[in-house]
Parts: C-alpha cells; structure tokens; sequence
C-alpha cells in the first residue's frame, strides 16, 4: 500500500477522532449520544479491522469522513436539535427554515440524504473489486444496498426506541411528530445513492470506451 494513501487515510482519521471527543463533552444529551454512537464504533472497528484486506480509494475515504462528521454533529445535539437555523441567523441574518419555508428541524433530513450520496460510493467499490460485477449491475445493487441498509436503520430505530421506551426513545427516533419520518428519511437516502449513482454512470460512459459493451454483456446470462 502506498505511503501516501496511507498518511491521507490517518490524516482523516485523525481529524474525525479530533471532532468526536470534541463532540463527546457535554452533549445535549449524553444517554441518546450514546445510543447514536452503537453503530459508529462497530463501524469504525470495521473499517480498521479491514483496512489492510481491503482499503477503500481516497474518494470513498474522504465521503465517508464526512458522511461521519455529519453523524457525530447530529449526536452531540441530538438531530431534532442541531442549531442550524442560529447560525444561519449569525451568518446571514436570517434563519434557513426562515428563508426555505420549512417548520421543522431538518438536520436529519439532511444526514438521511448524504447516507445515500456519500455512502453509495464506498458500496460500488465493494461490488466491483470483491464481487466484481460490471456494467448495469455495479450501480444497481449500491443503490439497492443503500435502499436496504436505510431500511434496516429505520427498524433499527423502531426497535431501540420500543426497548427504551420514555424521552429517550421518542428523542432517539426523532420523528418531531411526522408520522412519515421514517418513509421521508428512506426516500432521501435512495434519493441520495441513486443520485450518486447517476453521476457515476455518466462520468464513466464518458470516459470509458468499453462503457457500452460492458452495459450491454452485463445483461448476458452466464
């Protein structure tokens, strides 16, 4: 593994540590940080764990470290809570819910999205160096595995929330009385991938001078 790609991954690394003890004083709320913060250290092991076996490119590291940074805002202020509209205040005077007509805290909203658009990436990755799959196949299946995993997130969710019942339950799932919650936050994400997605396909039939005779032998049965 080149030395480069190396000090970029602990460059990364380090920054988001920096950032998620920062975050971890004083949280807003330090029971429901805690929950938010299951997924990331079993994620982050992952990552670790797998890094000489399998290391992602730098695109796939640098959306994860933000799709990360994101995550661990949302948890220290708890996601119904990040104040975005008072620093949209300080910056320009006026609120963003103010200015996009919104009446909710949109936060997770936005952390459902970059899911799809920053994880979608790393996901292809996976299908096309381990399982190898090309043409329709290698940006079908992240955009499905996206669509699956926000899914499973959702009765994630539903779960932890129906075990711990009480405040921290109802600010773990975060709904602020939309009944659709979990529905918005799924299309967003597969909003996201198949976005993602798009962009992928585009830049590689531009570039790729095999794109449409891979395309088209992808569909072949073997």
């Amino acid at each position: 593994m080149k030395a480069a790609h190396r000090r970029y991954v602990s460059v990364l690394a380090i920054l988001f540590t920096l950032e998620w003890i920062v975050l971890a004083m004083d949280p807003f709320d330090r029971a429901d940080w805690a929950l938010e913060n299951v997924l990331v250290v079993v994620f982050v092991a992952a990552l670790a764990a797998g890094y000489r076996r399998f290391p992602f490119s730098r695109t796939s590291y640098t959306f994860i470290f933000l799709f990360m940074c994101l995550h661990a805002l949302g948890a220290h202020y708890t996601y119904s809570e990040v104040p975005y509209d008072a620093w949209s205040a300080d910056v320009f005077g006026r609120t963003l819910n103010e200015m996009a007509g919104w009446e909710r805290n949109h936060f997770d909203r936005l952390v459902h999205f970059t899911y799809g658009l920053l994880l979608a990436y790393p996901l292809r990755e996976v299908f096309v160096r381990i399982v190898k799959v090309r043409g329709f196949w290698g940006y079908f299946l992240p955009l499905d595995l996206t669509m699956s995993t926000s899914m499973i997130f959702e009765l994630f969710e539903w779960g932890a929330a129906e075990m711990f019942g009480g405040d921290l339950g109802i600010t773990y799932l975060g709904t602020q009385g939309d009944v659709w919650d979990a529905h918005k936050d799924m299309a967003l994400a597969s909003l996201g991938a198949a976005l993602t997605m798009s962009i992928a396909m585009l830049s590689n039939m531009a570039l790729r001078r095999d794109y449409a005779q891979e395309w088209v032998e992808s569909h072949k049965t073997k």
